[in-house]
């Protein structure tokens, strides 16, 4: 007899008390016959429901002793524990009991990144290291970096790129307040509008922009080979970083702080005409990077 029909009967017992005629029509309610019930009031529990009855008692008690923050596993590791229980518990018997007695764990939901885990592309570091190339838009690099502008320096805002790694050009720029997506959609559509239909391995860090479901969405319509530096190493993106390190100690901090947002933009871009189109070097055959680039397209 299960729990219902116990609890049932108890009921009809109960209610049909000192009432005459009542237990008949409470038993034709409930559909059972008088022989029915009368030999399920002196049935006697089996062992195994004493078993079951002792064990929802406990499991009750643990998971209200810890309020309601424990599972299946921390109970059977309690029952273990447990004195008043004379009998092997398992797993499967804790998981049956809470179902009958409607208990779930109450635990603290996890908190997931703002980005959904469907939404999130990271690639393997295909680059690896290989920084030289033999042709222009084979290899596109990009990161952004910090810049402070104001009386006092009490404003930032990021500067994205994307650098070819053949003469080591910045194909195109682009100031935003912080990194986002579309920054980065941003400065990539300039980059492709300079140079027309190209297919190059873009490499980028980690970072939440360059993993977006919107930015790789984007990508996708060039059909662009995708890489990205290992965590925690940035050597994997070190051209443009050493670019960004020579732009600030060469260019930025070589003239006054820009004490507005249009005095910023105005030093930004003069910095990287200097830097595309002025500056000079051995390992480009004595080339600007613009020269150079341009001298292999």
């Amino acid at each position: 007899m299960n729990k219902q029909h116990r609890l049932a009967y108890n009921v009809i017992k109960e209610l049909s008390q000192g009432k005459h005629g009542a237990l008949t029509k409470l038993l034709a309610v409930v559909g059972v016959s008088r022989q029915a019930y009368y030999k399920g009031l002196k049935r006697k529990e089996t062992a195994w429901e004493v078993r079951n009855h002792q064990l929802q008692e406990r499991v009750q008690h643990w998971f209200d002793l810890h309020r309601q923050g424990i599972g299946a596993g921390n109970l059977l590791v309690n029952l273990q524990h447990d004195e008043s229980i004379t009998f092997e518990v398992t797993h499967k018997m804790i998981r049956r009991v809470m179902r009958e007695l409607g208990l779930r764990c109450q635990i603290r939901i996890k908190k997931h990144s703002r980005q959904k885990a469907s939404e999130q592309y990271v690639q393997d570091n295909v680059l690896n290291q290989h920084f030289e190339t033999d042709a222009p838009n084979k290899v596109w690099l990009s990161d952004s970096t910090e810049l402070r502008f104001g009386p006092n320096g009490e404003y930032k805002t990021r500067l994205s790129g994307v650098l070819d790694l053949y003469g080591r050009l910045l194909l195109s720029h682009h100031l935003s307040i912080t990194e986002t997506s579309a920054a980065e959609i941003e400065v990539f559509q300039r980059a492709f509008d300079r140079v027309g239909k190209v297919h190059p391995m873009i490499h980028t860090d980690r970072g939440s922009a360059y993993t977006s479901g919107a930015f790789n969405n984007f990508l996708a319509r060039y059909d662009v080979t995708r890489s990205m530096s290992r965590p925690g190493t940035p050597y994997d993106n070190a051209p443009i970083e050493r670019w960004w390190n020579e732009f600030k100690l060469r260019w930025m901090d070589r003239h006054p702080m820009a004490k507005t947002y249009e005095e910023l933009v105005k030093l930004v871009e003069e910095g990287i005409e200097y830097f595309n189109h002025h500056n000079r070097s051995a390992q480009r055959n004595g080339l600007t990077p613009d020269e150079y680039w341009n001298e292999a397209v």
